[in-house]
């Protein structure tokens, strides 16, 4: 299959992807740092989305999609979306616009993929604030269920793809994120000793995660209902 993992330049579901024989491509505005320049679109990915579409990768070789891409992988930025960051939209009870102007425009780029010309489309987020109205998203994941001893609920959005599976479910974790989680008094935890993982590090995909993606998602013969056709039938 044809596939475009959108804001995404650690490449860890584009190469997952590419190790079952997919032609994927990452895409973000940022270099990759996944070691595949000529599988990372560096560019807006906004005239990617519906396919029929002309592309350079990184490593400087033309590409063409004909037609639409078989399934997109998004991971758009959240900083203005995510309910975390809910206690900065107001201020004394009022909202701030500016702020509120940067979350509408987000979610509009949020919008443009969940509504691109294609088929299968998975959006992952973490949970997003109310105020925005965004669609109900169809599953809650944590890295624990994939074999990470970690906590850090993400969302997806899926069309025309089952939910995740749980791979290997680790039953002691603690919170990815310093302050992540509250104590029985309702403070957030900080971790002592434990130093804070950095934002371009706090958003990376865990492999776990990205393995189960192109492994469930990336079977052969996968229909847009998200079942298996039997072998031999096109996707």
């Amino acid at each position: 299959m044809r596939i475009l993992v959108a804001c995404e330049e650690s490449q860890r579901v584009c190469t997952e992807f590419r190790r079952l024989g997919h032609e994927a491509y990452s895409c973000d505005i940022e270099p990759c740092s996944g070691e595949h320049p000529e599988w990372h679109i560096q560019a807006d990915v906004v005239p990617l989305l519906d396919g029929n579409c002309s592309f350079r990768t990184v490593d400087g070789t033309g590409h063409r999609i004909g037609g639409k891409w078989d399934m997109i992988i998004a991971f758009p930025p959240c900083t203005y979306i995510t309910n975390a960051g809910a206690v900065r939209m107001r201020v004394r009870g009022e909202i701030v616009q500016e702020r509120y102007q940067k979350a509408m425009e987000a979610k509009a780029f949020f919008m443009k993929i969940m509504n691109a010309e294609c088929e299968r489309i998975a959006i992952e987020n973490p949970t997003p604030m109310k105020l925005l109205k965004l669609p109900e998203y169809d599953q809650a994941i944590q890295p624990y269920q994939f074999g990470h001893p970690y906590s850090k609920r993400t969302c997806l959005w899926l069309k025309g793809l089952p939910k995740l599976e749980p791979t290997e479910v680790i039953e002691q974790h603690q919170p990815y994120v310093n302050g992540g989680s509250r104590d029985k008094h309702g403070n957030y935890r900080q971790f002592v000793g434990r130093k804070e993982r950095d934002k371009k590090t706090r958003a990376k995909t865990f492999t776990g995660i990205a393995k189960a993606m192109a492994e469930q998602w990336g079977k052969e013969g996968m229909s847009i209902d998200g079942k298996l056709q039997k072998h031999g039938q096109n996707t």
